[in-house]
């Protein structure tokens, strides 16, 4: 019984689909928090470029 308990055990530390996962979770969070980075530096930008075409129009 224990034997195949540590037998049971010893595939599931082998098995790399839980860290993989754990990989891909850890690069979606950070492209997330370049996007976000790269909005809200460039937000301010764009809104004086928008502000600066409005005036000009009207």
């Amino acid at each position: 019984m224990l034997a195949w308990f540590y037998g049971k055990l010893a595939t599931y530390l082998r098995e790399e689909s839980g860290a993989t996962a754990v990989e891909y979770g850890i690069m979606v969070a950070l492209i997330a928090a370049v996007i976000i980075g790269t909005v809200v530096i460039l937000g301010t930008k764009i809104q004086g470029a928008f502000q600066t075409i409005v005036s000009n129009l009207g």
